[in-house]
């Protein structure tokens, strides 16, 4: 792969994390600035978790769509600058600055959408209007059934699918006819909002890409039961005549979860994809890397093996091994994307128990896996998270998205666990902030050609400002975001140093004599 021909080091954060005035990031001059910021500290990678609109607890692995963008995510700076939004007011006591809070934030920014949608109706050139028809057309294969579903879920109240009326929940073709008719406007204002999203998270990647930073991407292995994937291919799931799973996803105990985890989505049917040379997956993956340079896939030992809850199992301890779609799915994906197997800007999640068939699945398709440090450090000093250990082919972080952040683990961690940090690192007797920037020295020195770590551990904070809890809903997952005040001018200069030191940016950043 010719992004991993080089050695890079780049920064996990969520867009909604970033800075801004509208309660959550977004793809406004806030992340623009963040490009910049990365530019300073000699980073060459940013990772996002999915940008698809979030599900239930606001979770982006649990979306509606596969293909379509968050709402939430459309800066509304761009929509005044255009003349089609007047300059927003915020509502009383304004955001928190630090969190978002999904529900009130995304119910405000719904109605400047709608604001900004009406004023294009009303103000849109012959050009603009014909550059929305053509973001239509070009989205053909996914988007008239998404906006369907959005403006059906609105006049049924937000009940699911399978609870709306037997000729909507199944498609009869008058019935959706009708609905096109009596909802056209809804259609159109849920077209305006990707047709945005599309605009921004494009010019985004441009953006960086100037710049010398690569996007990377992130594609939920499974999809939501609610969601328009479901809804508008329902042969494609294990669902019975209702629209209800047989069987669900998720993982047995592991050393995330001593019970588990129980996502709930339901289970592709494999064998009807590969009849169609697996076409919907080449359809989500080449919709993912229009916006993206590169794609982290979730999950990815799913491919090989996964595990099936019977949907009547309230937990994830009792469910079976079944055999995943294998390399056949990433061939087919590469034959319809055009591009050489190997030459897929892929990596592999690949954690948790890879078998010998997974990592001949991984390695086959030439994907890179994934090295999680804080993992590392439990053992008898041979494990192969441990940075000295990594092949060049793989990207190494301190932890992930779904980690504790280094901080908060290092203040749980055994004493066991931190004495051998220490000594590994070469940091016995250091106070924690030095010991895990010594940490932080060791992955930028690892042989993995990509590093990436989380801002959060970039900042020194602790375990409050994790960005998700595995296995649990609600609460602050999905929550965290930072301000510049937090920022300052030091972490940017150590992370450019580490960059500069270990071959991942040029050695001026060192600012030598």
């Amino acid at each position: 792969m010719k992004w991993l021909s080089q050695r890079r080091s780049g920064v996990l954060l969520h867009p909604t994390s970033l800075p801004g005035p509208h309660g959550a990031g977004d793809f406004g001059p806030a992340a623009r600035h963040f490009v910049d910021w990365l530019c300073v500290a000699g980073q060459t990678v940013w990772q996002m978790l999915p940008t698809n609109p979030p599900g239930p607890g606001h979770s982006p692995y649990q979306s509606v769509s596969s293909f379509a963008g968050s709402a939430a995510m459309v800066a509304l700076e761009p929509l005044v600058e255009r003349g089609w939004l007047a300059p927003p007011t915020l509502p009383e006591g304004g955001f928190t600055p630090r969190r978002v809070d999904a529900a009130r934030v995304g119910d405000w920014r719904l109605q400047q959408l709608r604001q900004a949608a009406a004023g294009f109706e009303r103000r849109a050139s012959t050009a603009e209007r014909e550059a929305l028809q053509a973001f239509r057309d070009a989205q053909q294969g996914w988007i008239d059934d998404y906006l369907l579903f959005m403006a059906l879920e609105a006049e049924q109240q937000g009940r699911a699918w399978w609870d709306w009326p037997a000729p909507l929940r199944d498609r009869d073709p008058s019935a959706l006819a009708q609905a096109r008719q009596r909802l056209a406007a809804e259609l159109r204002f849920h077209a305006f909002v990707q047709w945005q999203f599309d605009e921004q998270a494009r010019s985004l990647r441009a953006y960086a890409g100037e710049r010398g930073v690569l996007l990377l991407g992130d594609l939920p292995i499974f999809v939501a039961h609610h969601s328009a994937d479901c809804w508008s291919r329902p042969d494609l799931y294990w669902l019975d005549a209702q629209g209800q799973p047989m069987v669900v996803a998720g993982v047995p105990p592991d050393e995330l979860s001593s019970t588990g985890q129980r996502w709930g989505n339901p289970l592709y049917r494999w064998d009807r994809m590969a009849a169609e040379q697996h076409a919907w997956w080449a359809a989500r993956v080449r919709r993912a890397l229009e916006l993206a340079d590169l794609l982290r896939i979730d999950h990815f030992i799913g491919f090989s093996r996964y595990w099936a809850i019977p949907a009547h199992e309230p937990g994830a301890t009792v469910g079976q091994w079944c055999p995943g779609p294998g390399r056949v799915l990433f061939d087919d994906i590469a034959a319809a994307l055009g591009s050489p197997l190997s030459e897929l800007p892929i990596v592999a999640e690949d954690l948790g128990l890879v078998t010998p068939e997974v990592a001949a699945l991984r390695d086959g398709c030439g994907f890179p896996g994934m090295k999680i440090v804080s993992f590392a450090f439990g053992g008898d000093g041979a494990h192969e998270f441990l940075p000295h250990q990594h092949p060049p082919h793989c990207v190494a972080y301190p932890g992930t998205h779904d980690n504790d952040t280094l901080l908060g683990w290092w203040r749980t961690a055994s004493a066991r666990e931190r004495a051998f940090l220490q000594a590994y690192c070469g940091a016995v007797g250091a106070g924690e902030a030095e010991t895990l920037w010594a940490l932080l020295r060791a992955i930028a020195n690892s042989p993995a050609r990509t590093v990436v770590f989380p801002m959060q551990d970039l900042l020194g904070l602790d375990g409050r400002h994790r960005m998700n809890l595995p296995g649990t809903m609600g609460g602050d997952n999905w929550a965290w975001r930072f301000d510049w005040d937090m920022v300052g001018p030091e972490p940017a200069r150590r992370l450019g140093a580490l960059a500069a030191a270990s071959g991942r940016a040029p050695i001026a950043l060192l600012g030598l004599p």
